[in-house]
């Protein structure tokens, strides 16, 4: 057996320290919920731009320019991890986008975001939204305990431990993850019929003229101004865990004779298929391999001080055949 990582890996929830919560640091990090954009858990991304409402470069400036790096087609299909290939939203911009199926509350998050930022501190942030009508559209419930006391400049650095719900909140290559189960007491959605998806450039000053607030009333102090073609949030792509894709639904059908159970599990796992395992792969979130087995259907998890989440479990069959299934680590 080979050990990869041990350290790469997810935890969904958040703790307290000094009277402040916490949230999920940056990739490579213990606890860290950023999904890498080559992860095998991403199966789909955004197909189509319904609406498209660019923001001024400063929003305190109503008659300055408006934002006007990249088309909005760079926000379809797959994220490229660059600094480049984006459409900067400007102040308060937004962008509406579709897919091909209809995104569905699944076990753990069910898409995520894709920034551009060139750093882990340098951060723009986004508010996410989504719909079932197109007409309705219900905000992820989000938090920054940010200070506000001094305004972060136009090219200082933001702690994303401090923020949850926010897009933006990994470096370029690297999605936030967004639970449609977040929204579970929400009206006017089916979480089950996602049909849209909208980001929203948060506006970082923190004046209260014209700051964007997080859904405990606290204003968001990203940085500001950013006043320049490339303003704002930018957005790289939006990709789909969870999706009602009929040809997936013909795979899960196919693959009733395989299974990983029990699932959730506290540590012990089995694989039960028709047919004998060649290779047993175990990936986390981000698209990292953490371990590499041969001829095995069965693994203790708890051999390799694994964090509570979000897994993938893929396996190989002696006659080539690669199945996989996402598991839940307790």
């Amino acid at each position: 057996m080979r050990l990869i990582n041990r350290s790469l890996l997810i935890a969904f929830c958040s703790f307290s320290v000094v009277g402040f919560a916490q949230f999920a640091p940056p990739p490579g990090e213990l606890g860290s919920t950023a999904i890498h954009k080559d992860s095998l858990i991403l199966i789909d991304w955004a197909v189509e731009v319904v609406s498209f409402e660019r923001g001024l470069e400063d929003i305190a400036f109503p008659g300055g320019l408006y934002a006007s790096f990249g088309d909005s087609s760079r926000a379809l299909g797959y994220a490229e991890g660059t600094s480049v290939d984006v459409v900067s939203l400007g102040d308060g911009g937004s962008i509406t986008l579709a897919f091909d199926f209809v995104i569905e509350n699944g076990d753990g998050p069910d898409f995520a975001v894709f920034e551009n930022s060139f750093s882990d501190t340098y951060l723009e942030f986004a508010h996410v939204e989504v719909s079932t009508d197109g007409e309705h559209f219900v905000r992820f419930p989000s938090v920054s305990n940010i200070q506000t006391d001094e305004q972060t400049a136009t090219y200082a650095n933001s702690d994303p431990t401090l923020v949850h719900n926010l897009a933006g909140k990994y470096r370029q290559a690297y999605g936030t993850p967004f639970d449609l189960q977040d929204l579970a007491d929400s009206t006017g959605i089916d979480l089950m019929e996602i049909n849209f998806v909208r980001i929203v450039d948060v506006v970082g000053s923190i004046d209260p003229l014209y700051g964007t607030y997080d859904s405990q009333g606290h204003l968001i102090n990203d940085p500001y101004p950013t006043d320049f073609e490339s303003g704002g949030f930018d957005l790289d792509g939006v990709g789909v865990i969870h999706n009602a894709n009929p040809l997936a639904s013909i795979e899960k059908q196919d693959d009733l004779k395989f299974s990983v159970y029990p699932n959730p599990t506290t540590g012990q796992i089995s694989i039960r298929l028709d047919g004998e395992v060649s290779i047993l792969k175990f990936y986390d979130l981000s698209g990292q391999l953490i371990l590499e087995s041969l001829n095995v259907n069965h693994l203790n998890l708890g051999d390799f001080n694994l964090a509570p989440g979000l897994y993938l479990v893929e396996v190989t069959l002696q006659d080539g055949k690669v199945m996989r299934q996402q598991i839940i680590y307790q």
